[in-house]
């Protein structure tokens, strides 16, 4: 509300108790038809700096020491805010005693072209991204619609990424693998729909990262009681907790863990496991993973 005050944009939710009514949804489509509409107030570098430091206080707030936060350029350019002006990680890790990596996610729901063009813009002026991701409306949108994307991504050695049997199915996931090349699939909970999948999943130890709240918000998951993410860890799988949009979602890194303690009784060797499971996952250089890494296996980290 104050970002749409700052910038004279009227939202559809024009007031507050409005606005968190709507935060209700029932999938994956109507929590993006809110998000789109929301996303309005960001115009400026200011917008993006504020909304950037804002989360990371939280973040560290809730133990998080290293984040790599996903940015969406196309939602961006198509409302008009220029290339350069979204990318923004405006704070030091000395700031936050967060370390960051920055992820630029193509919205699978517009065409690969589009896609193509915005990479090879980022990638000409130096953007300071890690790697790419594929996100938005899951369902109807394979991973093969962007081979080329990957391959584009690939030779410039950036890292891949790809939301994965979310909504859509357990095939999306051995897609993504198979023809993007994705070295971590976001989410994943319906690779559980297939035991090859699992079989290979476990197998390679590929990284899946699990959002519990945000799965029980849009309903990919009833309830938390229902969620199979301890489950997943049990059968071998390299699953880690994240969190997705965590304003929307109330789904803050240490709000999906303390709600896993709370209603599937996670124990402190599970949290442990998942939380070097989330380090071994990440993109951090070897020296940082095995840092964090001692930390955890100290008693008193766990």
């Amino acid at each position: 509300m104050a970002l749409a005050e700052r910038n004279a944009v009227t939202l559809p939710n024009d007031d507050v108790v409005a606005l968190r009514r709507a935060y209700s949804f029932t999938d994956l489509q109507s929590f993006l038809d809110l998000y789109y509409a929301n996303m309005a107030v960001l115009r400026t570098p200011e917008d993006f700096a504020d909304m950037t430091r804002a989360y990371l206080t939280r973040a560290a707030a809730g133990g998080v020491r290293h984040a790599e936060i996903m940015v969406d350029p196309q939602a961006h350019l198509v409302r008009g805010v220029p290339l350069e002006v979204a990318p923004v990680l405006a704070t030091s890790e000395a700031e936050h005693g967060v370390s960051t990596l920055l992820v630029a996610a193509f919205l699978r729901d517009r065409p690969e072209g589009e896609a193509l063009d915005v990479l090879d813009r980022l990638v000409a002026a130096d953007a300071p991204i890690a790697g790419i991701g594929l996100d938005s409306a899951e369902v109807g949108h394979p991973p093969s619609d962007f081979t080329r994307l990957y391959a584009r991504a690939r030779a410039e050695g950036l890292r891949l990424i790809a939301h994965a049997g979310e909504e859509g199915p357990a095939s999306y996931v051995t897609d993504a693998l198979d023809l993007l090349g994705v070295q971590r699939v976001d989410h994943g909970i319906r690779s559980l729909d297939d035991d090859a999948v699992v079989e290979r999943l476990v197998a390679e130890q590929v990284p899946l990262t699990v959002c519990p709240l945000s799965n029980v918000a849009l309903r990919a998951v009833e309830r938390i009681e229902d969620h199979p993410v301890l489950a997943m860890l049990d059968r071998g799988l390299n699953v880690t907790v994240n969190s997705d949009d965590p304003a929307y979602f109330g789904g803050y890194l240490d709000n999906n863990l303390a709600a896993l303690e709370r209603s599937l009784g996670m124990t402190a060797d599970q949290r442990a496991r998942l939380a070097a499971n989330s380090i071994r996952s990440s993109f951090l250089p070897a020296g940082r993973r095995d840092a964090l890494l001692a930390e955890i296996d100290h008693p008193s980290a766990r």
